[in-house]
């Protein structure tokens, strides 16, 4: 026979377990002696090395660092791309952000910002709603900056 008083001894009915008290660590950022993620969580994204060389198109939806040498447009939807210290870039180039700790040779339209580091180089036309450009970077071209371009929708 059931009781009031036998129901509130047994233990519930098996529920999904809760998630692990630590998250887990994505396989592009090392772990760290806590357990936790970093303050800065890290988007994901793709890298072409330094030894590959693309002539052609470049499209994609996801942040992109390049440290080879590409010739031809360069579209990111709105992520950020990151050219290295040893790449060189012959582009058009549309994404959100763009960050130059090499040679860029092209015309750059970021939503976002423009970083053109210390050994950077850009020669083209820049347009953003934010520049940054380090002593000792090289920089040619117009700057035309428009602070409305970060509210503009990611189809960009």
């Amino acid at each position: 026979m059931w009781s009031k008083q036998q129901s509130l001894v047994e233990p519930p009915a098996v529920s999904p377990s809760p998630a692990p008290a630590s998250a887990p660590v994505p396989f592009n950022q090392p772990a760290s002696g806590s357990g936790k993620l970093s303050a800065s969580p890290s988007r994901g994204g793709a890298r072409l090395g330094a030894s590959i060389q693309i002539k052609g198109e470049v499209t994609g939806t996801e942040d992109l660092q390049i440290d080879g040498i590409v010739e031809g447009p360069i579209r990111l939807k709105g992520h950020e791309l990151t050219v290295g210290s040893n790449a060189q870039l012959n582009s058009e180039i549309h994404a959100g952000n763009v960050i130059a700790y090499g040679k860029i040779l092209g015309n750059v339209h970021a939503r976002g910002r423009v970083d053109i580091k210390k050994d950077g180089s850009i020669t083209g036309d820049i347009s953003s709603a934010r520049i940054s450009i380090e002593d000792g970077a090289y920089f040619k071209g117009r700057i035309e900056i428009d602070p409305t371009k970060a509210n503009q929708s990611a189809a960009d």
